[in-house]
């Protein structure tokens, strides 16, 4: 009897369809090996059609958007304009989205793949959510979720794998939300991602201090001393199986992953970071995979990721956007979802 393998089945949103999402996706999907996933693409189809047309004028080489399954999601023409997010852009993005989320929620699909949105333009449209990462934990019922990266570095072949334990509030804030309660759910977030995402089953993971130099006794800073060492022995005894390499200053954690990434020097260098806040994780990420990392919600009840930039209004339309991170987002979903399977 032969036995068909399962293939991983995709939804990607095309974001807002007023950047350089639709571009990207097409340009992505170019790059997809035939049979690897079945693939339905979220949004409006005539968006995508009129990129295609423009793409091949330009003697681009991309995939037909007809070449694909579809969840349509029509948006008022009229009030768009390429490169300018405003309400009408937010709210077909953030429909694209909803809809996608809806249907994986009915087992129709293994993986979401997200393309970029403005928050602004969503808030013009009355969707006041932080972003992408708490509409899909809030829809698919899971208050317990992470935004982590993860890349493979051309250059090596290390994979990088980090969690943000805060992400999209201001700076100030961050002492403030960073409580006991907080850091171990994110750690149990991260661990069970190396463990089940990666087989990682007695994983290395470094913490970042949350102050410069990690408090430097207290004397830049008391969270370290008041709690978060004593927080971090605590977790020790809690995960036995589980290294835990920490506080390390900020400013010295990336060195390893930096050098693993681009000159593939992997002695000592952890499985997996835990950031404090939103640009002490985004920062080395981005200058060390700017075009590989792909953004992965753990903890939703199936895979996530999207592309690691931004809408990038000031190139749409124009047709000289990179297609690389997407096309590393729906690689990683594939992967991910075989992962799970195994």
């Amino acid at each position: 009897m032969v036995i068909t393998p399962r293939i991983p089945k995709l939804v990607i949103t095309m974001g807002d369809p007023s950047s350089i999402g639709p571009e990207v996706i097409l340009k992505a999907l170019g790059q997809v090996r035939h049979g690897e996933a079945e693939i339905t693409l979220c949004g409006d189809r005539t968006i995508f059609q009129d990129t295609y047309q423009q793409l091949c004028r330009s003697g681009l080489d991309v995939a037909d958007p007809e070449a694909y399954s579809w969840l349509e999601v029509p948006i008022d023409r009229t009030s768009l304009e390429i490169g300018v997010g405003n309400a009408a852009s937010g709210d077909g993005g953030f429909r694209a989205l909803a809809t996608a989320i809806e249907a994986t929620n009915q087992d129709k699909f293994d993986a979401i793949v997200t393309a970029p949105i403005a928050k602004s333009a969503w808030k013009m449209a009355g969707h006041l959510y932080p972003g992408q990462t708490e509409v899909l934990a809030q829809m698919s019922g899971c208050d317990r979720f992470g935004m982590a990266f993860v890349g493979r570095s051309p250059q090596s072949g290390w994979i990088l794998r980090a969690l943000l334990a805060t992400t999209h509030i201001p700076l100030n804030q961050v002492p403030i939300a960073l409580t006991p309660a907080l850091m171990t759910q994110k750690l149990e977030l991260l661990i069970e991602h190396l463990q089940n995402d990666f087989q990682l089953k007695t994983p290395t993971i470094a913490i970042a201090g949350l102050n410069p130099h990690s408090g430097e006794l207290g004397q830049l800073g008391m969270e370290e001393m008041n709690w978060i060492n004593g927080w971090l022995e605590e977790m020790r005894s809690r995960f036995p199986n589980v290294t835990l390499i920490g506080l390390l200053p900020p400013d010295t954690m990336w060195v390893k992953p930096g050098q693993a990434w681009f000159h593939g020097k992997t002695d000592g260098v952890a499985d997996g970071f835990l950031a404090l806040y939103h640009d002490q994780g985004l920062i080395p990420v981005k200058l060390m995979a700017f075009d590989r990392a792909v953004n992965t919600t753990i903890g939703l009840p199936f895979v996530r990721t999207s592309p690691d930039h931004g809408t990038a209004f000031d190139i749409a339309g124009r047709g000289i956007a990179d297609g690389t991170s997407m096309a590393e987002a729906i690689g990683w979903a594939v992967e991910l979802v075989r992962s799970r399977w195994e």
